[in-house]
């Protein structure tokens, strides 16, 4: 028997795809079950007008979804079209695909990733705030460093509601205003710690290259206003591409690829033309790192001229000593925006896994990595440590 209409508006995702597009090709034929094939005839009569009057429902569906847009039009697109879901509607958040069953035992090593961002960027900010003793004029790179650890910490606890609520509770919902506001600040937060590298870097420079300039060049508000400059800089260049989502129908599946929103992600559920915020990301993104580890490698090409011309073995060591901690977070960050962009962009045939890993790996590494650098490789945060763990003890 063939389809009535009602059926027809009852069909899953891949069978309303399925019999939509033969329902445009009919012209006036019927499809049937028995015979996978279009028939015609007057004893169809009946069933054609249905299909006819299903076709115009079919019709007005789409103009009130998708805006007027043809259906032959949203039907041949390159682009895949899914189910029609209410514009309003939640997004739906995804951990591990397939692993669903072991999500009690993947969340343990998140947990633990978790703890250990928050208790070392957390100390390293106390440290930075509570002893004085790091206070002093040639220690502002510790200002800046205090920002790179806000900057790891707020990024953490972006993330971490998300992936926590997926794996323990299987909580996958997210309001729109959420999601979108969780992705601003996710991409925001990774400008401000490419330019925080990037102060860092300066500071290294006036303090090696021009060490008896250092006080007259970094004052206090010299730093602060670099400091500002830095904050706005990434809070404000991102939000051309996430306005316009809270503008945008989303009529298809809501379900995301991740446990946290980013705006790659939510445009592609956009039913809107979204050329501009595929290529403003990729244009301020490009700009930013790429300007950014250029002048970082330049400023250690200076630096490293200036240290071949010590003469004494021991000044060209402590000076070597005074970078080597901040060339390693800028390798440990740059390092995992290039291995996220080649996936994103280069790997499209790649196991989902892959990408999958890719994206933990880049938001939850540096935040993990940068405050172990900086504590085994900076004499004066290893002596704090130990006096603040002494003072514990005697108490």
């Amino acid at each position: 028997m063939g389809r009535t209409s009602t059926d027809f508006l009852n069909l899953d995702a891949k069978d309303f795809e399925d019999h939509i597009t033969k329902l445009w090709f009919s012209d006036g034929s019927i499809w049937t079950e028995s015979s996978n094939k279009t028939e015609t005839g007057p004893h169809y009569s009946n069933k054609t007008e249905d299909w006819i009057q299903t076709k115009e429902k079919i019709r007005k569906i789409f103009k009130s979804l998708y805006r007027g847009t043809d259906p032959k039009k949203l039907l041949f697109t390159r682009r895949p079209t899914k189910w029609p879901n209410i514009s309003a509607a939640p997004f739906l958040l995804t951990g591990f695909p397939g692993l669903e069953t072991a999500y009690h035992w993947i969340s343990i090593p998140f947990f633990a990733v978790y703890f250990s961002v928050l208790l070392g960027n957390g100390t390293l900010l106390y440290l930075i705030k509570d002893d004085h003793g790091l206070h002093e004029p040639m220690y502002y790179f510790l200002y800046f460093l205090a920002m790179l650890a806000g900057t790891d910490l707020m990024v953490t606890l972006t993330t971490m509601p998300g992936v926590t609520g997926t794996l323990w509770l299987n909580h996958r919902e997210i309001s729109q205003g959420v999601c979108f506001l969780q992705a601003y600040f996710i991409h925001s937060l990774s400008i401000v710690a490419s330019d925080v590298l990037l102060a860092m870097a300066y500071d290294s420079f006036i303090a090696i290259c021009t060490p008896l300039r250092y006080n007259s060049i970094l004052t206090n508000s010299q730093v602060m206003k670099v400091g500002l400059g830095v904050l706005m800089r990434g809070f404000s260049s991102f939000l051309p591409p996430i306005i316009p989502l809270y503008f945008f129908p989303y009529c298809h599946s809501h379900v995301l690829s991740h446990a946290f929103c980013i705006p790659q992600d939510v445009m592609e559920l956009a039913c809107a033309d979204i050329t501009f915020n595929r290529l403003y990301p990729l244009v301020l993104v490009a700009l930013t790192f790429f300007l950014d580890v250029m002048i970082i490698v330049f400023s250690y090409v200076l630096i490293l001229k200036t240290v071949m011309s010590i003469a004494f073995r021991e000044e060209l060591a402590k000076a070597l000593n005074t970078c080597v901690s901040h060339i390693c977070c800028v390798l440990v960050f740059y390092i995992t925006v290039i291995g996220l962009t080649f996936i994103h962009w280069f790997g499209k045939h790649a196991p989902r896994v892959v990408h999958i890993t890719m994206i933990y790996f880049y938001f939850l590494f540096p935040p993990l990595m940068n405050p172990i650098i900086y504590s085994i490789k900076t004499k004066q945060i290893q002596r704090s440590v130990i006096r603040l763990f002494s003072v514990q003890n005697r108490a």
